[in-house]
């Protein structure tokens, strides 16, 4: 079994020749390693080897080790957050990159505004052919655009999926051609709070196959952590 270390070590190596493959720089992804279930000391030691970013998925977890982790660590909300847990973490991440809703977009700028801070967030797009998956769809995205500028203390710069869990490729490359499609479409609408730049997509599975698509983040968990009973 390989160390956390040599993990990170291969999980770099991959995407540089990943990018090498695109025609693309290495620079032009960030990692985010996905830390659910991961407890603290490893989270720190993570932090050691050079791995800053993190991603979180349940509240509630999220709050019992943030004391607890090197302040160097820079967290993001990836998992589907509910209105009333909104208040416990938005001024303690970097991003929320699960925004999938008006509903949940009013909560997070109201808390944001209170504090006269902004917060930096991506709009969850729903591309997988499962029901299971969070998201917005097309006809919803429009909507959501349109009602962007009263979200004046979110700033929104870019989208995130997550892709079908298979192994077919081609539909893994569907949702993320849909995904990188949609920020396109979009590449001219800029606003005080709105900026469509980055595409967060690409898990430990496919992670490869989302920079050929474009991705600028790569939420990678088991490659990096082990195995841990879920899908990352």
């Amino acid at each position: 079994m390989n160390t956390l270390k040599e993990n990170i070590e291969i999980v770099k190596a991959k995407i540089d020749k990943a990018c090498e493959k695109a025609g693309r720089k290495s620079d032009e992804i960030k990692l985010i390693a996905v830390s659910k279930t991961v407890p603290s000391e490893d989270i720190n030691q993570a932090v050691e080897f050079g791995i800053l970013d993190f991603g979180e998925n349940k509240v509630q977890e999220f709050m019992n080790k943030f004391e607890h982790v090197n302040s160097a660590a820079r967290f993001h909300m990836i998992g589907h957050l509910q209105t009333n847990k909104v208040k416990y973490i938005f001024d303690k991440v970097s991003s929320i990159q699960s925004i999938d809703s008006i509903k949940l977009a009013n909560e997070v700028n109201k808390r944001a505004a209170a504090k006269s801070m902004k917060i930096n967030g991506l709009i969850q797009i729903h591309t997988a052919k499962e029901e299971t998956k969070f998201g917005l769809d097309e006809s919803e995205f429009e909507i959501f655009m349109n009602s962007i500028s009263d979200f004046k203390n979110i700033y929104f710069n870019g989208l995130m999926t997550i892709g079908t869990f298979t192994e077919d490729e081609k539909e893994i490359r569907r949702c993320f051609t849909m995904l990188r499609n949609l920020k396109e479409k979009y590449s001219s609408f800029k606003t005080d709070n709105c900026e469509l730049k980055e595409l967060s997509m690409g898990m430990t599975s496919d992670y490869e196959i989302a920079i050929e698509e474009g991705s600028t983040i790569l939420r990678i968990g088991t490659a990096i952590f082990g195995t841990r009973g879920i899908e990352n």
